[in-house]
């Protein structure tokens, strides 16, 4: 049912219709409205959120409190995609500037099917590869 909605996230640009599939059986909708958080900036991550409605405002606190705007996204927006694959904290906050509607899968749920389905594993190992290539050419280049 949220294939079509997956297969425009980056991190699954290499998957099979199939895969994507088993993914989306594991897919929620969540309503959000205005003002509320979807992510908090240290806690961690439960999951990915792709946006599907809405705008949100990304944050990131610095150790001396000061606020760095990161930007507004809207629809097709991935928000904590590396929380997939790490434990480690959230290193931003994400608020509803609007009411907003996302797209979650669940890190528990989304390493399930990577249990049972290792090749989707290796995929994204191959994706995270390229992009870590792609981001020390940027550096080189700089």
């Amino acid at each position: 049912m949220y294939e079509d909605v997956l297969s425009q996230v980056p991190l699954f640009h290499d998957l099979s219709k199939h895969e994507l599939q088993l993914l989306s059986a594991n897919c929620r909708e969540r309503d959000y409205p205005a003002g509320s958080t979807l992510l908090r900036q240290g806690e961690t991550g439960i999951g990915l959120f792709i946006i599907t409605s809405g705008k949100v405002q990304i944050s990131q606190q610095a150790p001396d409190g000061t606020v760095r705007d990161l930007g507004t996204f809207e629809r097709g927006a991935v928000l904590g995609e590396m929380s997939l694959l790490d434990d480690l904290p959230r290193t931003a906050t994400a608020v509803a500037l609007e009411p907003a509607r996302a797209l979650a899968i669940p890190v528990w749920d989304f390493r399930a099917v990577l249990r049972e389905q290792p090749d989707i594993a290796i995929k994204l190992l191959a994706i995270m590869s390229r992009r870590l290539r792609h981001k020390e050419l940027d550096q080189a280049a700089s």
